[in-house]
């Protein structure tokens, strides 16, 4: 299948999506993962005018920012180590997966220093699984109170990452819970605005992180392919 079928196919999966739940496509914007594919097909995949590209891994990035950085807005995606900040500030224009207190610190002393800020998602550990990074839901809003002295991070949406399923409609607790999350905060009203963004959804459950109300999707496999070596 060419990247043009496949961009197609998901533009046409995201749209019933939003269909079946009533919202508007324009609501849903669609984040080309990179990481399993090579410079080339990320050069592709910006002149087919997906123009939001995600890497979880700096190593892995350098490369390709390098080459296309002055292209499109890219988004990280992976855990974060704290001593990997300098590399990503002024980089990425999204960071997804803001999960502890030293790492906003470090985001907030290195974007100041830049005179830069940062949007950020907050990652919540919503399923609970021992083996995935996030803040416990109970957690959230003590933390934002803590980073709230940060003016430089500024936390535009909450994020998390469902367990994989055969039947992606079990992954829809999970995506309902972070909405459901980040409405009660609104309530709170912990940050100068009002938390609008849900970057949920990937290849296997997209479909159902949509409807639950992702209003960023996170598409590697299904959208740009995966490459060996990549």
């Amino acid at each position: 299948m060419t990247l043009q079928e496949r961009i197609a196919g998901v533009e046409e999966r995201v749209a019933r999506a939003c269909a079946a739940s009533g919202r508007d496509v324009a609501d849903v914007k669609v984040i080309a993962v990179t990481k399993y594919v090579s410079l080339e097909t990320v050069s592709e995949v910006l002149e087919a005018g997906l123009g939001d590209i995600a890497e979880s891994r700096w190593q892995d990035a350098e490369p390709k920012w390098n080459a296309l950085g002055h292209t499109g807005t890219w988004h990280f995606i992976g855990h974060l180590q704290t001593n990997k900040v300098k590399d990503v500030i002024g980089k990425f224009q999204y960071i997804h997966s803001l999960d502890r207190l030293s790492l906003a610190r470090e985001l907030h002393k290195k974007a100041d220093a830049a005179g830069l800020t940062v949007n950020v998602f907050l990652q919540v550990n919503i399923s609970g699984e021992d083996t995935k990074f996030g803040l416990a839901p109970g957690d959230v809003p003590g933390f934002l109170r803590e980073i709230a002295v940060l003016h430089r991070v500024k936390v535009i949406g909450l994020m998390t990452m469902a367990p994989y399923e055969a039947e992606p409609e079990q992954t829809r607790p999970v995506f309902r819970g972070l909405r459901e999350l980040r409405d009660k905060l609104n309530l709170l009203a912990l940050t100068p605005e009002p938390i609008q963004e849900l970057s949920m959804g990937m290849s296997n459950d997209f479909e159902v992180a949509i409807e639950e109300g992702a209003t960023w999707v996170r598409l590697g496999t299904v959208l740009v392919g995966h490459e060996e070596g990549a």
